[in-house]
């Protein structure tokens, strides 16, 4: 009997995103604060002649079959470092989002480095995996270590932080999705625009709020409510004005706080209690202002392995 391995990998809000200038680079330093939440991919991977990617659930339609998903990426790095010919299938049931702010592409390319470790037997080192989520992108390294932690540089450099208690959210799912590099680039436009400037020597040093990561520590949503920020949000709401009515229907219906999640076009809404966030849900389903809602609670565990 073939062998699989599968690996379940949670979704992301950002409750702080602060984007410094752009760099000569093309990147910007940030002070990303994650919280993994319990939305779900899962992938599967199996031995294989070759290298292949299946996908299904919501919008499997979107997310690309080739070498330029992100899982076929983690897989082919993995197999680079320890001399492996990458023939696997790697099936991929998606759950969160696609290309809607909450790190769906970057939580299956961690976990399909999860899946292939433990079926190959490469038995890589934390630190190894941690190096080639780096590579891969800005939110992969987040995506294997799950809980809650503050991303600097490009949102790569880690440091775990406390929570103190269950924190309920609910998601607006919108239509369509939103390229990330489009929003910082429509950021940039819109700083410039304004007069300020959009580079490093305009814009402030990106830093943590103090008073989001203690509320985070004591586990004080009301606290957190009056601290979540998202530098990229105008940059979003520029590009999908219509974001702007979904925000207005979560706080209607008693959110807490409300904000695009990471690039977008997600929008995610904080609540008091489990009771209020099915409040909320309801009121959002009700709106016509989305396509879908959905409810979960941070912070979740990171990228793991849940069968074999």
């Amino acid at each position: 009997m073939t062998r699989s391995v599968t690996a379940r990998v949670p979704a992301k809000v950002n409750v702080q995103l602060a984007v410094g200038g752009l760099r000569p680079d093309g990147f910007h330093d940030l002070a990303n604060v994650f919280l993994a939440v319990g939305l779900y991919d899962e992938v599967t991977a199996t031995p294989a002649d070759e290298l292949r990617i299946t996908v299904s659930g919501a919008d499997a339609h979107a997310v690309p079959l080739d070498r330029t998903n992100l899982a076929a990426r983690a897989a082919l790095a993995l197999a680079a470092r320890h001399g492996i010919e990458p023939r696997v299938q790697l099936h991929i049931a998606k759950d969160i989002p696609v290309a809607g702010g909450m790190a769906g592409g970057s939580a299956d390319a961690a976990g399909a480095l999860v899946a292939c470790d433990a079926l190959w037997g490469t038995a890589a080192p934390r630190t190894e995996l941690l190096e080639i989520c780096a590579e891969l992108g800005s939110d992969v390294p987040f995506s294997l270590v799950g809980g809650a932690a503050l991303g600097r540089g490009r949102g790569e450099l880690l440091t775990p932080l406390e929570t103190g208690s269950t924190f309920h959210w609910v998601f607006a799912v919108a239509e369509g999705g939103l390229s990330t590099p489009a929003v910082y680039r429509e950021c940039d436009r819109l700083r410039a625009a304004d007069g300020q400037g959009a580079t490093v020597a305009d814009v402030p040093d990106p830093e943590p709020s103090p008073a989001l990561l203690d509320a985070l520590r004591t586990g004080d949503a009301r606290a957190l409510a009056a601290a979540v920020t998202n530098d990229l949000q105008p940059a979003a709401l520029s590009l999908r004005p219509g974001l702007a009515a979904t925000l207005s229907a979560g706080t209607g219906a008693g959110a807490l706080a409300a904000l695009v999640s990471g690039s977008g076009p997600t929008c995610a809404f904080l609540a008091e209690d489990a009771e209020a966030a099915a409040s909320v849900a309801k009121g959002l389903a009700a709106s016509g202002t989305c396509r879908a809602v959905r409810v979960a609670t941070g912070p979740a565990p990171g990228a793991a392995v849940v069968g074999a």
